[in-house]
């Protein structure tokens, strides 16, 4: 059997990471409004996923001092870059418990939120796939799993609007598409010049972990208390650490 050709495999497995996030609306179909504190599960799984993607590239892609310093200069860019993103957009400080907001702006932010995550997601794939195909593979489908709980947050906020949940998991599909893009040209540029892959790396890592911090954990202890959510988040990180060490 012929190895999948590189590049196919980056569109391939990051186009399954952002379909992934239409299962999100799976939920939302089955059993109608859903309880914040699941919601909190939801949003504690999606940054335990995070925290182990960026945990498994920093262990495999920053293996030296040099390295390490080009990758934390790249991760000051990818947060401040991804909180300058937040600021522009007006999606700063989000609140997505307000599952009964009216107020029109509401639904756009929380759709721009969502697309913003989706971007260093989208760097960290195309990084990933830099260093082999199965580690790739391994942390694409781990953020496939990530969209699914991060989809179901959306989906919830999008119903409480009236919004048709096959509506609702379409959106959460095309948010994502960010994500396939942002992969393949990572792969291709990074590809094309080696010496800005501790800087991709970075900027993956800086984002999704300012991300974690500052979104999705914050929402996540208002939605479901403290305890609960660490032990989520913790288990669902190991996991994914355990994927990247086995790859």
């Amino acid at each position: 059997m012929p190895e999948l050709d590189p590049t196919l495999a980056v569109l391939v497995f990051s186009s399954v990471a952002a379909f992934a996030a239409g299962l999100g609306s799976l939920p939302q179909a089955l059993m109608g409004r859903l309880p914040l504190r699941l919601l909190g599960w939801s949003n504690a799984l999606a940054a335990g996923l995070m925290l182990g993607v960026s945990y498994a590239l920093l262990d495999v892609g920053l293996p030296d001092r040099a390295t390490v310093v080009q990758g934390g200069l790249g991760a000051v860019l990818g947060l401040s870059a991804t909180r300058l993103a937040h600021l522009l957009t007006g999606t700063e400080g989000t609140d997505l418990n307000r599952l009964g907001e009216a107020e029109p702006a509401y639904g756009y932010q929380v759709i721009l939120v969502n697309a913003l995550h989706a971007t260093p997601e989208g760097v960290a794939i195309g990084a990933a796939m830099l260093v082999s195909l199965h580690f790739g593979i391994s942390m694409a489908l781990a953020l496939a799993v990530h969209n699914i709980p991060e989809a179901m947050v959306l989906t919830s906020v999008l119903a409480s609007r009236h919004v048709r949940v096959r509506h609702a998991a379409a959106l959460a599909v095309a948010v994502n598409a960010n994500q396939v893009l942002v992969a393949v040209v990572t792969f291709a540029l990074v590809g094309a010049l080696p010496f800005l892959f501790p800087w991709a790396v970075g900027i993956a890592v800086g984002a999704l972990i300012y991300l974690v911090l500052a979104e999705l954990l914050p929402e996540a202890y208002q939605q479901a208390g403290h305890t609960g959510i660490a032990l989520v988040t913790l288990v669902a990180m190991g996991i994914v650490v355990a994927l990247g060490n086995a790859s």
